[in-house]
């Protein structure tokens, strides 16, 4: 990639997880030996991102120690109780230098770089379109990757409310189609966790 595209990938994980129960954090729960949220981390740090950008929120500490021996920045997110959007914004000004974003969510443990890389080729082919969403089986998943020129648009967001309303909305959003249904797979219970632990 020429430094001309710069990508960030910027992994959301601020959020208390509620759904999940208990006092765990699900970030922080198991899969294979590791928390949940270093899975995520590590593939970002083996896709063709620039740079890998955490954002923080909820146990903070506890999550910069889970990934404390890899290559991320850090932008931490004092609202995250107010929402997604919260952290969506932090990220994003975080990433303001970069041409685009991947928005990685914290609990999606399944989603492998080759999803990454494609979304981020896909751009390089398409340089002036908003944004590029991955399908699998006619339905939009995780992550997506956005032009920086959405960026004060999504600023704007408020509540828990991510980007997938605008990248409806909008015009010049690419649909990419990937025949991968790991990226329509996330963490929000324990017996989401007990499917992840059997696949």
């Amino acid at each position: 990639m020429s430094d001309a595209r710069k990508i960030a990938a910027i992994v959301l994980a601020a959020g208390r997880g509620a759904r999940f129960g208990g006092k765990e954090n699900k970030l922080l729960a198991q899969l294979e030996g590791e928390p949940i949220v270093r899975r995520v981390v590590r593939t970002a740090l083996n896709s063709r991102a620039s740079c890998v950008i955490v954002v923080t929120g909820h146990e903070r500490e506890e999550i910069e120690a889970a990934l404390a021996d890899l290559d991320a920045a850090y932008a931490h997110n004092p609202d995250f109780a107010s929402g997604l959007a919260s952290s969506l914004r932090v990220g994003l000004a975080a990433a303001a230098d970069d041409d685009g974003a991947l928005i990685l969510l914290g609990d999606m443990p399944g989603v492998e770089p080759t999803i990454l890389d494609a979304l981020i080729a896909a751009f390089e082919q398409a340089p002036d379109c908003a944004a590029i969403v991955p399908v699998c089986r006619g339905q939009r998943g995780n992550p997506v990757l956005l032009s920086r020129a959405i960026f004060p648009r999504l600023a704007a967001l408020r509540g828990d409310e991510g980007a997938r309303g605008i990248l409806r909305s909008i015009e010049g959003v690419i649909e990419l189609p990937l025949d991968d249904a790991r990226m329509l797979a996330d963490v929000d219970t324990p017996a989401d966790l007990a499917q992840f632990k059997r696949s």
